[in-house]
């Protein structure tokens, strides 16, 4: 089996993460994973928002908290101390898709460097808040972008989860 596959059958979501934070070489050769993703005519319709400042991931882990209705004390993100959050330019009419591309190559190539990862959803409804503008406006991030997922990272407090079995009679070929 090739080592993408391992890779692809390997990587799981890690749901508790150590406090350690992740090298900015590694962060930067996640994001350029990411960045390589298929997107749609060429457009690389997608951006990425690295937060390594506690406060800032700290704020927009409340704010995520707040959308999803979880008791206050919950960090959405499970103690990641990076948060990767992927928004894509809605100018491009496959945003959606080359974004959710960006955050699949993303945590591929996480996994490959030992770092764990989840894709956290409600990115979407944090930056169409006032809140949300205003980190993207103190970004200088102009433009209509759609905020796709957050991608936690971090070093796994935890084994790696097993996988699921896969369910049978998902492929059909016309010959």
């Amino acid at each position: 089996m090739s080592e993408v596959m391992n890779v692809i059958k390997e990587r799981r979501s890690i749901r508790k993460f150590k406090p350690d934070m992740v090298p900015k070489d590694a962060i930067n050769e996640i994001i350029e994973a990411g960045l390589y993703a298929a997107s749609g005519m060429g457009m690389q319709a997608p951006i990425v928002v690295a937060v390594t400042n506690k406060e800032t991931r700290d704020k927009i882990s409340e704010m995520n908290r707040k959308i999803g209705g979880w008791q206050e004390g919950f960090d959405p993100f499970y103690g990641a101390p990076v948060i990767l959050i992927v928004l894509a330019n809605k100018e491009a009419a496959t945003y959606v898709y080359d974004g959710s591309l960006a955050l699949g190559n993303m945590m591929l190539a996480a996994h490959n460097l030992g770092v764990g990862s989840i894709w956290i959803h409600r990115a979407k409804e944090e930056f169409e808040s006032e809140e949300g503008k205003a980190i993207l406006y103190d970004l200088g991030i102009e433009g209509d972008f759609e905020g796709i997922g957050h991608l936690a990272l971090g070093y796994a407090d935890c084994e790696n989860p097993d996988a699921q079995p896969r369910k049978e009679n998902r492929v059909y070929y016309i010959d």
